[in-house]
């Protein structure tokens, strides 16, 4: 089965979703025969590579919402977060832009070539998460860049070269035009097989069902042991 997620560095309740799908998926009983694919989606491209203020600042200055509404939403997205083992601080919080992280994903992504499980682009995908979310790390900075990518694997050289590799942002382009035909337009999204999609962070419990659902449907039962006697709709066999 194949497994897409678009999500963002700069999205909590992605690092929220991926706990929660990584739980359904440990206990998925085919999960080595589960391929998942991290893919890029940008809430917003226009940030400069480091933004002078804190996320509070930022969705209040930027995104126009009222600062005391944030501060309970930031609170509230903490509290979920704690509930999954995750110690959100959004104090220490850098805002910057995504874009270099996501070249450095696909540069995983093609360090890996195509390998399933405890790849590099997934062990780099959770370090950029946390190291965001949990760290206060600067994901628009290239040295804290470059060593959590060495971190899960990848090379420093193919790191440093990742960063700066125009080649990677038309790959990053091309999942979020891939996002837009889906009609996707808000993140964590998972789609399963091609065709089943699973928006937000939803319960591991959502995710499980999810999982057995697609499988069913997609690997039907095969008969063993040769023909034996049966009933059927005109009577039973003797």
């Amino acid at each position: 089965m194949q497994i897409d997620i678009w999500s963002d560095i700069a999205c909590p309740w992605c690092l929220i979703g991926k706990r929660r799908f990584d739980r359904a998926l440990a206990a998925f009983p085919h999960r080595d025969q589960v391929s998942v694919t991290y893919r890029s989606f940008q809430l917003d491209p226009s940030l400069p590579e480091s933004w002078n203020g804190r996320e509070t600042d930022y969705l209040a200055q930027v995104k126009g919402l009222d600062p005391e509404q944030v501060r309970q939403m930031l609170a509230q997205v903490s509290t979920v977060a704690a509930e999954e083992g995750l110690h959100y601080d959004f104090d220490a919080l850098v805002v910057a832009n995504s874009l270099k992280a996501h070249r450095l994903l696909h540069a995983a992504r093609r360090a890996d070539g195509g390998a399933a499980g405890a790849s590099v682009a997934a062990r780099l995908k959770e370090a950029l998460l946390t190291g965001h979310f949990e760290r206060g790390l600067d994901i628009g900075d290239d040295d804290a860049l470059a060593a959590l990518a060495v971190e899960a694997g990848l090379p420093e050289a193919a790191a440093r070269e990742a960063l700066t590799d125009p080649a990677l942002d038309r790959a990053v382009q091309e999942d979020v035009a891939a996002a837009r035909r889906l009609g996707i337009q808000g993140v964590p999204f998972y789609v399963l097989d091609g065709r089943y999609g699973i928006s937000g962070a939803q319960p591991t419990e959502a995710f499980e069902q999810a999982l057995e659902q697609v499988w069913a449907e997609t690997h039907p039962l095969v008969g063993l042991g040769g023909a034996a006697p049966a009933c059927g709709p005109e009577g039973c066999d003797v």
